[in-house]
């Protein structure tokens, strides 16, 4: 661009005289001249400037009073936004109006005072237009502004200045400006060339210049570009909405969605509205029920979805102070507060903020597949393939036919007569393997009301829904597409509830109902066989024989139960009582669904929060599941659980507690619970080790087997009771040794520990891992009987993954460092000790449980509170300084949740049995857990 002009003194009215721009009050959040009052504006400006020629002069007065103009416009319209925080549209059409204000002054001041130009040659028209988002008229308050310089030729000094001034004016505004200059040919040419670019071109509107170059542009667009290429356009928009979809992770219920690129958001609305726009040339959505692409009920569920979006993406950019589209933990609950949710019972308002959210996302959802379908109908989409698992097309029964390799029905008169179809079509799409059509789709949604009591209780209804879990070999498909219609709901009304229900927490990865169907999916894979090497036990139990329907069942209803102020299991087991049967299972059938659903967690709680190596915690667990057909069901029903939380919540560590858990509980229901004792163990593992150290000294055994307590027995597998007699023989007084290697069984690294024993150890070792950011799975610490400990901590990094053997050694030194004081944990984890910003929006309170029962000789205390990094150190810590043994521990972590289990004695080794010292002792535990998390939080 060339250097700005010299300014030379110009007429007050090319200024002054600016246009007002129409836009219709009720469009408006607020009156016009409260966002930006045009003509008194440019009358002020041109009277600060008049006679003025220095540039810089000019620029700065222009430049101060949009400043002030901005701000004040801005304030008005989020007054106006939260007085109705819900109506977003007004909203995006103010913060349009408001910058359209600005962007036209900016202009009067380049082409009015800057630099005049009264009488243009033809080749100096310059137009002004606005493209994409802007061009469209919806800007969020951080939006950029987008904006295209036209000239009918290859631009000229004039142009050239003007719009270099406009530029500075609008940077120093603080507005995010992306800007082109192109002639009309460039625009088309560039736009075969670019999609991206074809796009903004799309949508492109008139703000200020010569108007008769816009519609040169218009003619061009479509006449040389748009015209004959639809198709291509179409089949581009769509493959780069499956790539955003992929990069923001390719489901619509994260639990932290864009709300702008991600499933379901503003952005797939858009592109909706784009391809209608190539192809029909329409202005507004509201043509498209003209055309037929969507009935009223549909246009309506596009406008609620649109404004409902449009409202979160503002709400984020006012509390962000910026662009933001991610609902992030911390931003949902700002939203939903300023959106108006306020808690329920059960409920949180965020949760009840965040189902709306996705019940909109949904309904996006549907309206894409509409969409679709009708751009195949008319031949500008290609069809798609043939899903399943079936590798030919099978004809469509009696009823029904399939459509662009859709199935559908072949006459809505009589698919609608019996309303048994409702159910079948979802049956048939399973038989065929083809997908359903989006018509068929549409005619069910609209007849749900056809699913009364009378149909659900008919034996034919029953069958064709437990058919579509158990005998087609892909249930997910027919559930997701179900519950997407609204058809599950409908059949079974109890699951309604948590539809979309999202749970405000760092662990589950779905809402309520995805996690259900992922759930019933794993269990289709395990049947399939497709997960033997993963999940041998799980696949062997199905193998073998199981009640699938059973197992089926109470997958689908083991969170039924949620969204309730009363434990979910419990909730759940009643709603499985009415359920169940309703279902056509028998009455024995039914008492074990329901004990399945009331027990759901239990074996989870039991392998990860308890000592499974002691034989009371499976003599118990035992006692609860009764028998191995209840044992067994269990056991899948938690695999599938678990791995339907989400990516990366399943690992060797819970996979091999399960497995151990299952197989010592077969062992006690089949031989009996007095197989399991602590004396049999001893002295198995006793015979083991003797047999495997057959190369010592006959003394050097003696004493390495007699110089342990019972509880070391039991508690270890003979790898490590051969790594701890290696490292003791050797072992001098003033020494620590150390042994650091990867357990692949169990996804975790293995550190082994041996030095004198003095109290306090287990404390400063967890501060130890703490400071070189190992997270502790289990720990469990031995004294012998000649003044040695040793302790053995299972570790993993922040990703779940054994410690990385490149860190090995700096894990090394830093224990060393501890345990010879050189490092004083305390200290060192204050500036570590910190939770990220978008953890700190969880809020989980601290429970504290005693349980004397649970072990023949230590007092179990359970610590369930928020999770941070110096958590484990700030508790054991607190235990070591009231004397408290620390014989092991156990960490099950659920997001930003975590259960710490320590099973413990006194300083004179008893339990701690009264009610006055389990206060005591978790008072002090409460106030070192507060402490630490205010800490955490200022950090």
């Amino acid at each position: 661009m060339t250097p700005l002009q010299e300014a030379s003194p110009a007429p007050v009215s090319n200024v002054a005289e600016a246009t007002p721009l129409t836009y219709p009050a009720p469009s408006l959040a607020c009156a016009p001249n409260d966002i930006f009052d045009l003509v008194a504006v440019s009358g002020e400006l041109a009277e600060t400037i008049q006679g003025e020629t220095d540039t810089a002069v000019i620029r700065k007065a222009t430049v101060d009073i949009l400043l002030r103009e901005r701000k004040r416009g801005s304030e008005a319209i989020e007054a106006a936004f939260a007085l109705r925080p819900r109506e977003a549209m007004p909203v995006t059409s103010a913060y349009t109006y408001l910058t359209d204000c600005l962007v036209m002054v900016a202009y009067n001041v380049a082409t009015g005072f800057l630099h005049p130009n009264p009488t243009p040659t033809d080749g100096e028209r310059l137009t002004l237009l606005g493209v994409g988002g802007y061009g469209r008229a919806e800007m969020a308050p951080g939006s950029d502004v987008d904006l295209l310089f036209l000239t009918p030729y290859k631009i000229t000094p004039w142009a050239e200045s003007v719009i270099e001034s406009m530029l500075y004016i609008l940077w120093d505004l603080r507005l995010k400006v992306g800007h082109s200059s192109r002639t009309v040919k460039d625009c088309v040419r560039l736009g075969r060339e670019d999609i991206t670019i074809r796009t903004a071109l799309l949508e492109h509107r008139y703000i200020a210049g010569a108007e008769d170059l816009m519609g040169d542009l218009e003619d061009s667009l479509y006449k040389n570009l748009f015209k004959g290429t639809a198709a291509e356009f179409i089949e581009a928009k769509l493959q780069e909405r499956a790539e955003r979809h992929k990069k923001q992770g390719g489901q619509r219920y994260v639990v932290e969605p864009n709300v702008k690129e991600g499933k379901g958001g503003l952005r797939d609305l858009q592109t909706l509205f784009w391809v209608a726009k190539y192809l029909h040339n329409v202005d507004t959505s509201a043509e498209l029920v003209a055309l037929g692409v969507f009935d009223q009920e549909e246009y309506d569920n596009f406008v609620r979805a649109e404004n409902f979006l449009w409202a979160v993406r503002c709400h984020l950019h006012l509390i962000a102070g910026r662009a933001m589209d991610t609902l992030s933990f911390d931003m949902q609950i700002e939203v939903a507060d300023r959106m108006g949710y306020i808690d329920t019972a059960g409920r949180r308002a965020v949760e009840l903020f965040m189902q709306d959210y996705f019940r909109h996302a949904t309904r996006v959802g549907e309206l894409t597949r509409i969409f679709l379908t009708s751009l195949e109908a008319s031949h500008v989409k290609k069809e798609p393939l043939l899903v399943g698992l079936f590798k030919r097309k099978r004809k469509a029964r009696d009823g029904f036919k399939i459509v662009q390799n859709r199935l559908t029905f072949a006459n809505e008169e009589k698919f609608l007569a019996d309303k048994m179809n409702i159910l079948r079509i979802f049956e048939e799409g399973l038989r065929t393997g083809v997908l359903l059509h989006p018509e068929a789709m549409r005619v069910v949604a609209s007849n749900l009301d056809l699913i009364d009591d009378d149909m659900r209780n008919q034996k034919e209804a029953r069958r064709i829904f437990l058919d579509l879990m158990l005998k087609h070999g892909n249930p997910e498909r027919a559930l997701r597409r179900m519950n997407e219609i609204g058809v599950l709901g409908a059949f079974i009304p109890e699951f309604q509830e948590i539809v979309a229900m999202m749970q405000f927490n760092m662990y589950h990865h779905y809402t309520v109902d995805e996690h259900t169907i992922q759930c019933i999916k794993t269990l289709a894979q395990i049947e399939r066989g497709e997960l033997i090497e993963e999940l041998p036990v799980a696949s062997g139990i199905l193998k073998d024989g199981i009640n699938r329907k059973v197992l089926y069942v109470a997958l689908l209803l083991h969170d039924i139960g949620k969204g309730r102020d009363e434990d979910h299991s419990i909730v759940g087991a009643r709603i499985a009582r009415k359920v169940a049967p309703r279902l056509g299972l028998k009455p024995s059938e039914c008492k074990t669904v329901e004990w399945l659903v009331r027990n759901h967690l239990l074996m989870s709680d039991i392998a990860q929060k308890r000592d499974i190596s002691d034989p009371r915690t499976v003599r118990g667990f035992a006692k609860a599941v009764n028998n191995t057909k209840q044992l067994d069901l269990l056991t899948v029903l938690t695999v599938c659980d678990i791995r339907g939380v989400g990516p990366g919540t399943w690992n060797n560590w819970k996979a091999m507690l399960l497995r151990d858990l299952h197989g010592q509980t077969t062992m006690a229901l089949e031989s009996g619970l007095e197989a399991l004792n602590r004396e049999t163990r001893e002295t198995e593992a006793k015979k083991a080790l003797r047999t495997a150290l057959a190369d010592w000294d006959k003394k050097a055994v003696r004493k390495e087997v007699t110089r342990h307590y019972p509880p070391y027995w039991q508690g270890n597998q003979l790898s490590t009771h051969i790594v701890f007699a290696n490292m003791l023989k050797k072992l001098k007084d003033d020494e620590i040794e150390i042994d650091l290697s990867l357990d692949e069984d169990r996804d975790a690294t293995r550190a082994c520990f041996a030095l004198v024993d003095h109290p306090g150890i287990f404390s400063r070792l967890a501060g130890a891992l703490a400071l070189v950011g190992a997270n502790v799975v289990d720990a469990r610490t031995y004294t012998t009987k000649d003044g040695y400990v040793t302790a053995i901590f299972w570790v993993q990094d922040s990703e779940g993954h054994p410690y990385a053997r490149s860190r090995m050694q700096r894990l090394r030194n830093m224990i060393k460092k501890t345990l010879l004081g050189e490092v004083v944990p305390r200290d060192a984890l204050v500036d570590r000790d910190k939770l990220k910003k978008r953890e700190k929006a969880f809020k989980v309170p601290t429970i504290i449980t005693f349980d004397n029962e649970g072990s023949e000789i230590y007092t179990i205390i359970e610590v369930d509170t928020r999770d941070r990094p110096g958590l484990l150190f700030d508790l054991t810590r607190t235990l070591a300084n009231a004397n408290v043994y620390i014989a092991t521990a156990t960490i099950a972590t659920y997001g930003e949740q975590v259960v710490d289990t320590f099973y413990v004695k006194d300083m004179f080794g008893l339990k701690y049995h009264t009610k006055d010292k389990q206060k005591v002792l978790a008072d002090k535990i409460r106030t070192a857990i507060a402490q630490g998390t205010k800490r955490a939080l200022n950090g």
